[in-house]
């Protein structure tokens, strides 16, 4: 049986993740804050279901606590590490970003030197983002494009990119890198922008009044499914080869595309319930950030399971299935 360590498990990705290799027969184990697993553990997460986690080996071990990450790595054995515990607000202005880079740069470093130090052997996985292209010269973004990264949150990102490899180059260890695009599921937090528009059509379909406010509706992004993006991440560990990978589906929708998706699952208008804002306006790039997923389709044969619009519905459905309980 192969034994995964997981970081960030209680995150969107690290929850499907962890299901995703339970499924394969894995042993999986993860990291969280004390806090985390106290909240797991009453039931307080919104959505954790107790039994999966029930499944996992959690340990609280935070990233920054060197001498506890030491005693773990030292103490149980892993075939294949997942680094995907970041700090992630992509909208913080950079002179604020100290945290996030500090944090960011520090965990990826202690965890590479940890598993070189006592398990060389371990593969590694780091999650890259499509945020280390910041503004890009090109689109769409392949593996050769050049990194220009522009917030606090992508120039952490870049660091540990460049972190990873330099310990599969330098110290012959088997370390993948998946450059992920933004992916999507009913577990985002309400905070991202698919998740807002989801949630507030739910309310409105079940009788609120509310007006849902948004900023550039013609924003595009290249939008995935979450659940075929962590299928990516073990695909790139168990290449023949440690290799990097843009992860992404190759095609822009704006947020309009969400709303109209969404709204009209429900039998409604998105023009009906929405009003733009310049609280929330974010200018479109020149260039768009957008994916190709060629070489990862070529090398490993990973193909994109779920639909931009599927997942949209599942975003929505499971936010009414949320929402019913409260009425």
């Amino acid at each position: 049986m192969k034994r995964a360590l997981i970081t960030g498990i209680t995150g969107q990705d690290g929850f499907y993740l962890a299901e995703y290799l339970l499924g394969l027969g894995y042993e999986v184990h993860g990291l969280a804050r004390q806090t985390g697993l106290e909240h797991i553990r009453g039931n307080l997460l919104q959505d954790v279901p107790p039994e999966l986690y029930q499944r996992c080996r959690l340990h609280a071990v935070s990233l920054d606590n060197f001498p506890g990450l030491y005693r773990l790595i030292t103490k149980t054995s892993f075939d294949e590490c997942y680094h995907l515990a970041a700090s992630s607000f992509v909208g913080e202005r950079l002179a604020d970003g100290y945290q996030t880079i500090q944090n960011n740069i520090a965990s990826t470093h202690y965890l590479l030197a940890a598993l070189h130090e006592f398990q060389p052997q371990c593969r590694f996985y780091f999650a890259g983002s499509s945020e280390m292209f910041g503004r890009p010269k090109e689109a769409p973004q392949t593996e050769q494009t050049p990194l220009n990264p522009r917030s606090a949150y992508g120039i952490s990102k870049v660091a540990g990119y460049h972190l990873t490899r330099n310990y599969r180059e330098s110290h012959g260890m088997f370390c993948g890198v998946g450059i992920l695009y933004n992916h999507e599921s009913p577990r985002r937090r309400p905070e991202f922008v698919t998740r807002k528009i989801t949630l507030a059509a739910a309310r409105i379909a079940m009788g609120s009044s509310e007006k849902l406010q948004l900023g550039n509706v013609k924003a595009r992004r290249d939008w995935g499914y979450a659940p075929d993006y962590v299928r990516a991440m073990h695909a790139i560990l168990n290449h023949d080869q440690p290799e990097d990978f843009v992860v992404a589906t190759g095609v822009l929708h704006s947020v309009a595309d969400i709303c109209a998706v969404a709204f009209s699952h429900l039998g409604l208008g998105w023009r009906d319930h929405v009003e733009t804002s310049d609280t929330f306006y974010r200018d479109e790039e020149e260039v768009p950030l957008v994916g190709c997923a060629a070489k990862i389709e070529r090398e490993v044969g990973w193909r994109l399971v779920t639909t931009f619009e599927e997942m949209v519905r599942q975003m929505v459905d499971a936010d009414v299935a949320r929402l019913k309980p409260m009425i």
